[in-house]
């Protein structure tokens, strides 16, 4: 793992906690995006989740295969602090190889196709390539001696 990057985590415990929570208490503009992605955008290969849980984070909709997250952002998050905190959380996802697109409640309740036009061309454009995770130095259990990593080919 290179020097300059954190490690990855876990979902912490709280964050799995939350997210079952989350998930049964999703705001109108959360359930009125949720039935449209379901709905009228799915294309081939996506599948989001709800209030996923990804290190300290419990992030509102995720497509893990094409690594976006989307998030849908209140009043409460128009503050100084609450923007900061924003700012903080998406910095350490985009770290870990997710793309974040943030919309306001306004945005999908009074000007959905726009944000939908916009998921849809964050789907359809090429994933970008994820960090690379710390090397595992475990011996293979064949008994070649050799670790997993020196197995891989070198980019």
């Amino acid at each position: 793992m290179p020097w300059n990057r954190p490690p990855r985590r876990a979902p912490t415990v709280k964050a799995r906690a939350n997210a079952p929570k989350l998930r049964k208490e999703m705001t109108d503009a959360e359930r009125r995006l949720w039935w449209h992605m379901r709905e009228k955008l799915p294309l081939e290969g996506t599948h989001f989740r709800r209030q996923v849980p990804i290190g300290t984070y419990v992030v509102d909709f995720c497509c893990l295969r094409h690594w976006l997250i989307i998030e849908v952002d209140g009043n409460q998050h128009g503050t100084d602090a609450a923007i900061a905190y924003d700012a903080r959380r998406d910095a350490y996802l985009r770290r870990q190889g997710f793309r974040v697109l943030r919309f306001s409640n306004y945005e999908i309740m009074r000007e959905l196709d726009p944000v939908l036009d916009t998921i849809h061309a964050a789907l359809v454009a090429p994933t970008p390539t994820r960090p690379r995770r710390q090397a595992v130095r475990a011996t293979l259990p064949q008994g070649g001696g050799e670790s997993l990593d020196s197995r891989r080919p070198r980019p």
